[in-house]
């Protein structure tokens, strides 16, 4: 079945990255992707199904055991409005693998598409009931979710602050949840780096969905002998983006709502209040400031390493470099934000990238490269205020299910 709604979300992909792109505000080109990714978790997951394998135990003399892998039961799916359909797949594809029946309580800006995908589901053959889709806001719909005594898992993608009361709620009936809770990744820019392959990923990687990626690369720190020279590389790459709505196809839309726009327009007055240069930023026609929820991405620097554009997530198209002197200093600035998540190495120093890589406080790590999340294939998650638990990855079929230990006796 998982295998045929992959199917179907590809032959309706035209059409869902319309109600996909509407419904956000993406690029066209950016959400037909998303909808491929959907696809693409739908069939990775539906071929790993039936290929979940349980343990045998050498134990005493006269006994056998073994472990086998069971569902939770019923798995509850809070997931957020930037990625929605990839959320989605990300969160059900494995769960409904390991044989659990879902509950998706979609964003309150972004419900279409998890709309969409259930009604798919039906024409794939899953029964009524297996995946059920709940629309509402968050306080009362996912509040009510997440202390329902008849949930037995919550995957929850959002903020720390909604995310902590999602866990105490599921606390009062001790239910295991899975949280990603947004991050400040970093990218450490050394001066023997591909400078300009270096410098583009950089931009793409904050700029992205317009910032609203809980992986973004938000913070760049770059060794202080090429400083100046590779933040002009980025600061062209920004002044050269383009920004229109989702028919125009260009590099990135506009925010998801009102609030958002004012956040991030916040932490840009802040930046230029407390005069720090700004060092690039991308043209925004004035009629797109008139019609819709729009930024125009920005890229600061230096920044201070206490500053909040250093240390709290934006999660918009802004980007805060950091120097650094030595390696220390710059795995010290790295780790030093309450967050997680992801981390991007550029160096061709092999010695180098594999010290950082063990140093670096983080759920995922590119090096010479930068995949905001990467592929459906790689395991997903964070440390410290990022969350804890994996999606993504074969370690996602754990997440979804639990283990029973069966002791035989037969002397």
């Amino acid at each position: 079945m998982l295998l045929k709604l992959s199917e179907l979300v590809l032959r309706d992909l035209e059409r869902l990255a319309w109600i996909e792109a509407l419904d956000t505000g993406k690029p066209i080109t950016t959400a037909r992707n998303d909808i491929k990714v959907l696809a693409r978790y739908f069939e990775y997951y539906g071929g790993a199904a039936d290929k979940v394998l349980g343990d045998v135990i050498p134990f005493e003399p006269g006994y056998s055991v073994k472990v086998v892998r069971e569902p939770h039961g019923v798995t509850a799916h809070i997931i957020p409005w930037n990625y929605p359909v990839q959320m989605l797949g990300r969160s059900i594809a494995p769960a409904l693998a390991m044989g659990n029946a879902c509950v998706v309580k979609p964003a309150e800006d972004a419900s279409l598409s998890s709309l969409e995908v259930a009604v798919l589901a039906l024409e794939a053959g899953f029964p009524a009931g297996a995946l059920n889709v709940v629309t509402g806001w968050g306080a009362q719909a996912g509040a009510a979710l997440s202390a329902h005594p008849g949930v037995n898992y919550i995957s929850f993608t959002g903020s720390p602050r909604v995310g902590a009361l999602v866990q105490q709620a599921a606390a009062l009936n001790s239910v295991p949840v899975c949280l990603e809770l947004g991050g400040k990744s970093p990218q450490l820019v050394f001066a023997d780096a591909d400078l300009d392959r270096a410098a583009t990923t950089v931009v793409k990687a904050i700029t992205q969905n317009t910032g609203q990626t809980c992986s973004a690369g938000s913070r760049v720190l770059v060794e202080r002998s090429i400083f100046d020279s590779f933040m002009r590389k980025v600061a062209a790459g920004f002044e050269q983006l383009r920004i229109g709505v989702p028919e125009e196809d260009a590099d990135l839309g506009p925010v998801i709502n009102a609030r958002q726009r004012q956040t991030v327009e916040r932490y840009v007055a802040q930046a230029e209040q407390d005069g720090i240069a700004l060092l690039g930023r991308a043209p925004l026609r004035d009629e797109l400031r008139k019609q819709g929820h729009f930024v125009a991405p920005a890229v600061f620097g230096p920044v201070p390493a206490d500053h909040p554009l250093a240390q709290e997530e934006v999660f918009g198209p802004v980007l805060a470099a950091l120097v650094f002197d030595t390696e220390d200093e710059a795995v010290a600035l790295a780790n030093n934000t309450p967050y997680g998540l992801a981390a991007g190495i550029w160096t061709r120093d092999g010695d180098r990238f594999a010290r950082l890589a063990n140093r670096l406080v983080t759920g995922q790590c590119f090096i010479n490269c930068y995949g905001a999340g990467g592929g459906v294939e790689l395991p997903f998650g964070g440390t410290k205020r990022s969350g804890h638990g994996r999606e993504k990855g074969l370690l996602a079929l754990d997440e979804m299910s639990t283990t029973k230990t069966i002791v035989h006796f037969h002397g």
